[in-house]
């Protein structure tokens, strides 16, 4: 019966990582399987022919680990079925068996690079800047080393979830990653890269609920009748914020990619970036007046803001980026202008709206699909049979004190 062992072959520059590899004898024949797991000298204990667990790669040698004992259960799990049908097999043979059965589709970092290129080719820029977020964070885990996919189990994603409470990740952002790689791992599944062992189902996945961003309506009215003749770009951020909440809190993503062929007569129509909703919406004084404002800046842009200017698509991604983050530093002066240290964002427009709406007792159903949420199952119940009359009705009462002003 053939035999076969692990070994450790030394780096040919001093001081660099070895390679891990397994050596096979059968019949006075000897041959290796190299492997992609690579250490340092004094991470390998030559007698006992096994890794050192250190401090500082303690969660590395638990991978190797885990990886070998897969692979010797496989090399040896070959050598029996053979040896005890009576097969006259050579080395070759058994490697080539290995090899077939540890096809893993490729290794794990290099496929998420390969995903974050199809996103972008087909023009999601959002998800694919998602996804190089998460890889980014995956890859400082890993330390820079790939691995194959078929490492990719429970265990080590949650080494990973303790390796981001370890550095003080909060639950949200760690939940993000987790959620954002696991939509990738499913794709991979979805394409017969790798076999489902549903690694993320026991490590947390959910949304902590954040500090409330939502400021009162009288805030809105103060912030609209700032006089910022001084400064054009904090005039413009002010001016969409209050667009944002005028639109029942349309997001700044939206607010940039408005397009003049959005509006016909009355009514404003755009379809959400994050769900692909459409939504439509009756333009009451307070958003006409913002829209007319800003007409001489786009007289030679097919957008209704001067936010993009590109026709690509993905510099107008860029664009839009660097727009929100400006947008944001405006809105924090914003907010100490107004005298009570608010810290307003681009979501605080969002959030204000359906809390003032709920202040007028406007009926939850309402207020989400006023917004475009979907992902409620019990809201989508309500929504088929609510009037876009009805939100717009919403919308005239909460925009009254604004629209009131516009008038004077």
């Amino acid at each position: 019966m053939a035999t076969v062992k692990v070994k450790f072959r030394k780096s040919s520059v001093e001081g660099k990582a070895g390679t891990i590899y397994y050596q096979l004898c059968h019949k006075q024949s000897n041959k290796q399987i190299t492997t992609q797991m690579y250490v340092l000298p004094q991470w390998w204990d030559a007698e006992k022919e096994t890794l050192i667990s250190e401090a500082d790669n303690s969660g590395l040698s638990a991978r190797y680990q885990r990886q070998i004992e897969k692979d010797l259960q496989c090399i040896r799990g070959i050598l029996c079925e053979w040896d005890g049908t009576g097969k006259d097999y050579t080395l070759a043979d058994v490697i080539t068996r290995f090899r077939t059965l540890n096809e893993g589709g490729g290794n794990l970092l290099s496929c998420l690079t390969g995903l974050i290129n199809e996103l972008k080719n087909d023009g999601q820029w959002g998800n694919a800047r998602n996804l190089q977020r998460a890889l980014n964070s995956f890859s400082n885990f890993l330390k820079g080393l790939d691995l194959p996919l078929n490492q990719v189990d429970e265990k080590l994603i949650m080494e990973y979830e303790q390796w981001l409470r370890a550095r003080k990740v909060s639950k949200n952002s760690s939940s993000f990653y987790m959620r954002t790689l696991r939509s990738a791992y499913n794709k991979m599944v979805s394409r017969n890269q790798l076999e489902q062992t549903f690694p993320f189902q026991n490590v947390y996945t959910g949304v902590e609920r954040t500090r409330k961003r939502a400021v009162h309506e009288d805030i809105m009215v103060r912030l609209q009748n700032l006089d910022l003749v001084h400064s054009t770009p904090l005039a413009f951020s002010r001016d969409l914020f209050i667009f944002s909440y005028c639109t029942r809190g349309m997001s700044f993503v939206d607010i940039a990619y408005l397009k003049k062929e959005d509006i016909s007569g009355r009514m404003l129509s755009y379809v959400r970036h994050k769900t692909g909703q459409r939504l439509n919406i009756r333009i009451e004084p307070c958003i006409a007046e913002i829209i007319k404002r800003y007409e001489p800046s786009v007289r030679n842009s097919p957008y209704l803001f001067p936010i993009i200017t590109s026709y690509d698509s993905e510099e107008a991604f860029r664009q839009y980026q660097t727009a929100l983050g400006y947008h944001n530093r405006k809105l924090k002066k914003l907010g100490n202008l107004v005298g009570e240290n608010l810290h307003l964002s681009s979501y605080t427009a969002r959030h204000s709206w359906a809390t003032v709406a709920r202040n007028h007792n406007v009926p939850l159903p309402i207020i989400s699909a006023g917004m475009g949420h979907t992902s409620e199952k019990t809201t989508g119940i309500y929504l088929d049979s609510i009037e876009n009359s009805l939100i717009d009705k919403a919308n005239e009462d909460i925009l009254e004190a604004l629209c009131r002003d516009v008038s004077k």
